[in-house]
């Protein structure tokens, strides 16, 4: 294979592997680990080029939280929070409403998001049928509220992990740039909802106190299991908070934290990991190495000059063409993939111009976690709570999510892009 014919046939190999992706015809890990074979089987990475280009600080942070949380999940501390709220709002729809996108953003912030809508929906289920309202409106606000939650720390969402990997940015880093942008756009986005929807989220006084017959404290299956998982979780945010003090790793302190809770829960290793994303973490591993073909070969030199072209070495505009392209296009593309291409995109964006690129991380972080709330396919919650929605007899069209979610999603980018003004520039 001629040099001149290697930079095209990887475009060709990514391109056809991102269109797999997009189309949902093959499932997106099949087609990255697809991708990636192909890039090694055509001679354009080695072996060893390929192993070396997982970021496996990613994939450790990954497995350790998703091991965390599923040994967690069996406590039935969330069904608890959720019912427990229901119960303090006196069965008001519209602030049971309010409540539970406010938990969902809170743990979502701190576990994984589709782990976090998993257990949130079937209650939010259980207790609009109860209130005899329409769920639609509650399970549409739980996924702009796990996207936004999620955004706001360096485990919430999969693109701050991968962000935080490349580049070492630590728990405090996203707690310091993100989670002040986090905190304006949330209770904006709840308010927002009740614009929209406090109509058609009504009920009647019998349905309300048929509410208050349910006891919070049936759903919690294991107390002791919960103490000792409560302990190790705050033991690992501690670390992560301490990570730059202790010189350890993120993968590092999650890893840890899932074999202690292991050891002290003592559940069988077997269920525990057969419960585990397998997929998305070979996804990742896959994109990796799909990214780094273009990478080795200039295509990403090349894009970041002809980007150079368009802002020059004008930081702001540099800043806010991230945001928004990164919004606008994670509202319709898998946030994952494009999140792995953008970030060696900015470090040859960074090394050409010699601009400090620091504000456009927090760009593409900001953009990509919450322009996935634009389209019912812009994130992995919104697929999977639609999902449920539509299994249960509650469908939720692209156009009837669009309508709604759209505008919504385009305030809290506008709010982002008043924030990156105010803290950068």
């Amino acid at each position: 294979m001629s040099p001149e014919t290697q930079p095209a046939l990887a475009v060709i190999i990514f391109a056809a592997t991102y269109a797999a992706i997009i189309s949902e015809r093959i499932h997106r890990t099949t087609a990255a680990l697809a991708g990636a074979a192909l890039l090694v089987l055509s001679g354009l990475l080695s072996q060893e080029e390929a192993f070396r280009a997982v970021d496996w600080n990613t994939i450790g942070l990954l497995l350790g939280m998703m091991t965390t949380v599923e040994i967690i999940k069996q406590t039935g501390i969330f069904e608890w929070l959720a019912i427990a709220a229901a119960r303090l709002t006196r069965g008001n729809p519209a602030l049971i409403m309010a409540a539970l996108a406010v938990i969902t953003a809170v743990v979502s912030a701190f576990l994984d998001n589709v782990t976090t809508v998993l257990l949130i929906v079937p209650v939010t289920l259980s207790i609009t049928r109860v209130l005899e309202v329409n769920p639609v409106p509650f399970l549409i606000s739980e996924i702009f509220a796990s996207n936004i939650g999620g955004t706001a720390t360096l485990i919430g969402d999969p693109p701050n992990i991968m962000i935080g990997g490349a580049i070492g940015f630590s728990f405090n880093d996203f707690i310091k740039f993100n989670t002040p942008a986090i905190l304006i756009i949330l209770p904006i986005t709840v308010w927002l909802f009740h614009l929209v929807y406090h109509k058609d989220v009504k009920s009647k006084a019998p349905s309300r106190d048929r509410l208050q017959e349910f006891d919070p404290s049936d759903y919690l299956q294991d107390r002791t299991l919960l103490v000792r998982s409560s302990l190790i979780l705050a033991l690992m945010i501690g670390g992560f908070v301490l990570q730059r003090y202790l010189h350890l790793q993120a993968a590092t302190i999650a890893l840890a934290g899932a074999i202690l809770l292991l050891l002290i829960s003592r559940q069988p290793i077997g269920k525990v990991l057969r419960e585990v994303e397998w997929p998305v973490i070979l996804f990742f591993a896959g994109l990796f190495i799909l990214v780094r073909g273009l990478e080795v070969y200039g295509v990403l030199r090349w894009i970041a000059k002809e980007t150079l072209a368009v802002t020059g070495t004008n930081l702001f505009l540099t800043t806010m063409l991230t945001l928004w392209t990164s919004a606008l296009l994670s509202s319709f593309i898998d946030n994952i993939p494009f999140v792995a291409t953008m970030i060696p995109l900015i470090k040859t964006l960074g090394t050409l111009s010699g601009m400090d690129v620091g504000p456009l991380w927090w760009a593409l972080s900001l953009g990509a976690c919450l322009g996935g709330n634009g389209t019912v396919i812009g994130a992995s919650a919104n697929v999977v709570v639609t999902g449920i929605a539509a299994k249960m007899g509650h469908p939720i069209s692209f156009r009837r999510y669009l309508k709604v979610g759209y505008p919504v999603m385009l305030v809290s980018i506008l709010i982002s892009t008043v924030y990156l003004w105010w803290r950068f520039f």
